[in-house]
C-alpha cells in the first residue's frame, strides 16, 4: 500500500518520496524531501506502526484513504487505531482505542 502511495506523483518531481520501512520494529513511513525553487521541502505524510497486533495510523495526510483500504482488505476496525485522534476521542471513532 505504501509503495503505491509513494509511486503516485502528486508532488513536484524535484521532491523525492522516500519509503522508510523498519520491519524489525514495525514502523512504516513516507517522507517527502527536496528543494522546490529556493524552498526546502521535508514532510512526513504517512506514518503507520504495528503495536501489539494492532495497526496504528499515526498520520495520514494523503488523499489515498489508507484506513478504507485496510478495511477493504479485511482488517477489522478493532485492529486499527486512529492514533492521530486524542485518546479521549478514540472510543467514539468505532475503531480500536489502543
Amino acid at each position: 500500500m505504501l509503495k503505491t502511495i509513494a509511486s503516485h506523483k502528486s508532488i513536484p518531481e524535484e521532491i523525492e518520496t522516500e519509503l522508510v520501512i523498519d520491519r524489525e520494529r514495525d514502523h512504516y513511513l513516507l517522507v517527502n524531501v527536496g528543494w522546490k525553487d529556493q524552498s526546502r521541502t521535508y514532510g512526513n505524510p504517512v506514518h503507520i506502526d504495528i503495536k501489539e497486533g494492532k495497526i496504528w495510523v499515526q498520520r495520514d495526510m494523503t488523499d489515498y484513504r489508507i484506513v478504507e483500504e485496510l478495511l477493504e482488505k479485511g482488517v477489522p476496525k478493532e485492529d486499527i487505531v486512529l492514533a492521530f485522534h486524542a485518546p479521549y476521542k478514540r472510543p467514539h471513532t468505532g475503531f480500536a482505542v489502543g
